[in-house]
């Protein structure tokens, strides 16, 4: 079988781990690129010798099998766009884009041809994260009322290359898309509103504004979701916890660990999902990869990134309104 031809569009911290694990795989041929060329030449010591595209239009006129976005966010909507009309198949790192209006534009793209565009929300390979949304849908935490994160990271500022936290407004948001994506993936129900605070402070050298957050999502029935978010706590701290009238989970994503208590028996229950890293995304593009041989559906279609790319333009709307916002449709 002919190696599928994909180009990785950045070279940052995520996009050379794209590189990476796909120039291990023998049914691809990876191609790069990167306006910063320092960052090309660090992926290429990486990964070896590959192909490195002067421009990204000339990548897309090389007619790749496929294109890995992994850019600054800002760019996700044109550069997925383009590849698209160029007829490359897509994975878009998350999150989708950075307003509802281009997220509709990258809808409409992937609606007009018939190429396979998947937004890359690894989460859903997480073996607890799954475990989690079986637990959901097979009624075993009989109806959920209540989901809560609390996810701190200085880590993120720490291993960004391109440091666009400092710069662009609501990157807490932005870079951890995948909660609100999680939530809505679980309990495939969208908020009607939210509402969020958020500040910027500490004395720590690397900042966003704002570094810690606060967001509290309604629904139209009883049911909450609230999420914390901050660039500050080092190390990382990442928990998760669903309750429901019949059950409840508490997921630590650090240690790897789920809790699963039961109302009936009185009993909790522990779990230990402690997967590499690396072993996310390989799943990841197994899915991407077997999707396009098979002419299957995105794991992470256009229209479910949408939901919480609406939540986030919402929640960031609300922190600098400092009102409840309803979530756009």
């Amino acid at each position: 079988m002919t190696p599928k031809r994909i180009v990785v569009a950045g070279c940052g911290s995520i996009g050379k781990r794209h590189a990476r694990l796909l120039a291990a795989r023998p049914d691809v041929q990876v191609e790069l690129f990167d306006v910063d060329r320092d960052q090309v030449a660090r992926t290429v010591e990486t990964i070896g010798p590959v192909a490195v595209h002067e421009s990204y239009a000339a990548a897309l006129d090389s007619k790749p099998d496929a294109v890995v976005i992994a850019t600054p966010v800002p760019a996700h909507a044109e550069q997925s766009i383009d590849a698209l009309a160029a007829g490359a198949h897509v994975l878009c790192e998350k999150p989708l884009c950075d307003t509802v209006a281009n997220g509709r534009r990258m809808a409409a793209a992937a609606q007009a041809t018939d190429r396979l565009f998947n937004v890359g929300f690894v989460m859903h390979f997480h073996p607890a994260c799954r475990r989690v949304r079986e637990l959901i849908q097979s009624g075993a935490l009989g109806r959920i009322l209540h989901v809560h994160w609390h996810v701190g990271t200085y880590l993120t500022l720490m291993l960004s290359v391109s440091r666009h936290q400092a710069s662009l407004e609501g990157a807490l948001l932005l870079d951890y898309a995948h909660q609100p994506d999680v939530t809505h993936w679980w309990l495939q129900e969208r908020p009607t509103s939210v509402f969020a605070a958020g500040c910027k402070g500490g004395s720590q050298p690397l900042q966003s504004n704002p570094n810690v957050l606060a967001l509290t999502m309604e629904y139209d029935r009883p049911l909450l979701a609230t999420l914390h978010l901050n660039y500050v706590q080092h190390p990382a701290s990442a928990h998760c916890e669903i309750t429901g009238d019949e059950g409840w989970v508490h997921m630590d994503m650090e240690a790897g660990e789920l809790c699963i208590g039961n109302r009936a028996r009185e009993t909790v229950v522990r779990e230990l999902h402690r997967p590499e890293r690396d072993a996310l995304y390989i799943d990841q593009f197994d899915a991407f990869l077997t999707a396009i041989e098979k002419q299957g559906e995105p794991e992470s279609p256009v229209e479910d990134a949408m939901v919480s790319m609406a939540i986030i333009e919402a929640a960031l709307a609300s922190w600098r309104c400092g009102e409840p916002v309803p979530v756009p449709c």
